[in-house]
């Protein structure tokens, strides 16, 4: 999850100069741009390969699991990151947009990629906490993180046109974007840390057992399911 942490950072960094709007040079612009959707599909992917190893396909902390998000990661973080490019400088024609400005490589990697990839998370976490750990609190954490997450695209892709208008320009939906997103990544965190840590075996919906009692209650449940 640390590594999905630093990813965000990372985003957030080339938003500010990429969306900033304070930018007039354009090679500069398309460099960070690019960097900002390179950034976007890595992080997603990051994310959904987090919830992969939940399943302990690969032991966590391992040489072998850190090679899969580190060498994976940057695959996808280059590639894209070379697509963008090719599509803002016209290296190639290869990425050349079409005469309606339509990038089918771009829209991909930019939109579609990151959306099956926060699709495979919720559903991949979902599963795991109501099926594997039998809870039900860490649920409320997650499904925060996508009603925030959503809030944030519907201010990006639906209001911030209206509001850019009603401005003058000044503003846009940009910022409210930014701020839902940076809400959920943290309700994310939030949710991560109560289902590596058992800080909702005490909590109200789940009830208080020893140690022993719920070590017991865990192993029995796991074992009936798959065993």
């Amino acid at each position: 999850m640390q590594i999905f942490l630093l990813m965000y950072g990372l985003v957030s960094l080339a938003e500010i100069f990429s969306v900033g709007g304070f930018l007039n040079n354009a090679t500069v612009l398309k460099w960070f741009s690019s960097i900002h959707i390179a950034a976007i599909a890595t992080t997603c992917w990051i994310l959904l390969l987090n919830a992969i190893v939940g399943y302990q396909l690969l032991d966590d902390g391992t040489i072998l699991s850190l090679s899969l998000f580190f060498v994976s990661g940057a695959m996808i973080f280059i590639g894209t990151g070379y697509i963008a490019l090719d599509t803002g400088f016209g290296y190639t024609d290869t990425f050349k947009p079409d005469a309606d400005y339509k990038n089918y490589g771009l829209y991909v990697l930019y939109l579609l990629f990151p959306i099956v990839c926060l699709a495979g998370y919720f559903i991949l976490e979902s599963i795991l906490v109501l099926r594997v750990l039998g809870e039900t609190r860490p649920m409320l954490l997650l499904g925060g993180a996508a009603v925030l997450f959503a809030i944030g695209q519907v201010f990006a892709f639906v209001i911030s046109v209206h509001l850019c208008n009603a401005a003058d320009g000044r503003i846009d939906g940009a910022l409210f974007e930014t701020l839902f997103t940076l809400l959920a990544v943290i309700t994310l965190w939030a949710f991560w840390s109560s289902i590596t840590e058992d800080t909702w075996v005490d909590e109200p919906l789940n009830p208080s057992m020893s140690d022993a009692d719920y070590s017991t209650h865990r192993s029995g449940r796991f074992d009936s399911q798959y065993a």
